[in-house]
Order: structure tokens, then sequence, then C-alpha cells
């Protein structure tokens, strides 16, 4: 018998610490594509006396070691990637584990034997959808240039691999994994579980799990938050529409593979200025 209440629990356990990481992790990337230390972004400015007079030379040396060993240099595209794919895979290992020992039954995540679950139906709606979606981020990046805000693309460009090899094992490899991983907790758990077993509001599901996928992606600024959300808002709403979950990986795929591609990989600075 599915243990509904217990799998939500863990749904919402697995959040949390998603989310924590995503929280510590935001001040590893910065504007230049480079990484800080904590104590980068609290220190006071090198000319500034106070340090001399509050700072030991034990505390500055510690600093200065610190400083040295989280160069920028030091973080490499492949470890990057290396470590996203590590942690989402594992966010996703323990997830399905926690579905096969609550017994929680697969088309709770939209999974299902209909044509618009899993077969060629869902993967066209996937694929027209993250195109769209894709479209929708550029539309509000250019919007967003247009006001003169901020949109931080230091994570895209620290994401972008610099060899043949590099892409391949992006776009074959990480990209599938973060897709499939945040989709199977920000939509299929966080949405389809709560909803099938507890008879929960879908449009609330709906929108309590875009504000955490939009919150987990505080690296991209305040401009991505939002972009991010609206973007999770509508993966819910395709899940909801077609309780398909191939539909919103593919989607979801898609519109992470267009950007690196199109940005980082051709080149394109705007498609829209």
């Amino acid at each position: 018998m599915p243990e509904w209440a217990a799998f939500v629990g863990l749904t919402g356990f697995l959040l949390t610490a998603l989310l924590g990481l995503a929280r510590l992790s935001q001040g590893a990337v910065r504007p230049d594509g480079g990484v800080s230390s904590t104590v980068d972004s609290v220190s006071m400015p090198e000319g500034d006396p106070t340090i001399p007079r509050f700072e030991t030379r034990r505390a500055a040396a510690q600093r200065r070691q610190m400083r040295d060993t989280l160069a920028p240099s030091d973080l490499s595209t492949g470890a990057l990637l290396a470590n996203v794919a590590f942690t989402q895979g594992l966010f996703g290992v323990l997830l399905v584990a926690g579905a096969f020992y609550f017994e929680i039954p697969a088309s709770a995540f939209g999974i299902t034997a209909a044509a618009l679950s899993t077969g060629p139906p869902a993967l066209a709606v996937g694929i027209g959808a993250g195109v769209g979606f894709w479209v929708g981020n550029e539309l509000a990046a250019a919007l967003a240039d247009g006001f003169g805000v901020a949109f931080d693309e230091s994570l895209r460009e620290l994401l972008a691999p610099d060899s043949v090899g590099g892409w391949i094992v992006l776009l074959g490899g990480v990209l599938p994994v973060i897709a499939l991983v945040e989709e199977l907790l920000f939509r299929a758990a966080a949405i389809g579980v709560p909803v099938a077993g507890l008879n929960a509001p879908a449009w609330a599901m709906a929108i309590v799990a875009s504000v955490a996928f939009a919150l987990g992606h505080g690296a991209q600024g305040r401009v991505g938050i939002v972009v991010t959300g609206t973007l999770g808002l509508g993966l819910a709403g395709l899940f909801i529409a077609t309780n398909s979950f191939l539909a919103v990986v593919v989607a979801h795929y898609l519109v992470n593979a267009l950007e690196l591609i199109v940005h980082e990989g051709l080149g394109v600075d705007r498609l829209w200025v």
C-alpha cells in the first residue's frame, strides 16, 4: 500500500536540502566567471585602514591563503560539470529509492501507458514546449537588457565546455541528468504525488514547486530567479495538462541545451536587442 504522506515528507526534505546546497553555492559564482570566498564577500577593500587595525597578522595570512586557494583558475568547467552531475544524480537516486520503498505508483509521477504520457505525442509536446519556453526566456532577457537590469550569465559561461568532447559530455550526460532529476523532484514528486495520493490542489502545489524551483537557481541573479520561476510555472502547467513526465523532461532539456548552444556554442549574444 502506498505511503503517500511519508514520500511527500521525503520530497520536502530533499527539496530543503537541495535549496540549502544551492544557497551555499551561490557565492561561488561571480559575474566575471570566477569564484569568490566567504572572506572576499565580507572583507573590506585592501586599502581600507580598518583591516590592519582589527585584523591580526595570522588572520591576514589565512585570508590571503584562502583567497589564493580559491582562485578563479581553480574552478574548471570539467570539475563544475562533474559536481553538478554527481549532486543531481545523488538526489535523483534518493528520490527513486524512496518511491520504491514507499510503493508510490509510476502513474503518480506522470508515467502511464497513455500516448500523451509516454508516447510520440508526449515527445512532440515536449519539443514544442521546450522551444517555446526558450523563446520566452530570450524575450525576458532582452526585456531586462532594455531596462538596464543585469541578467547574470556567469553560471552559463562556466558550464560551457571548450572542446568537442566537453560538449558531448554536457549535452549527452550532464544536461539530461539535470532535466531528469529536477523534473522528477520539482514536478513529478512535488506536484504529481501530492495530487494523486493526498488530493492536494494541483495549482497550489504548482505554485509552491515553482517558487522552490526559482529559489534553487539563485546563482542566476534576481532576474534569473524571476525568469526561472516563470519557467517552473510553465513546466508545472505542462505537467498538469499532460500528466507526462517525459514531456516536461524533454522541454526542460531543450531550454538548457538551446541556451548553451546558441549563446556559448554559436557565440550569439542576444536574439533580440
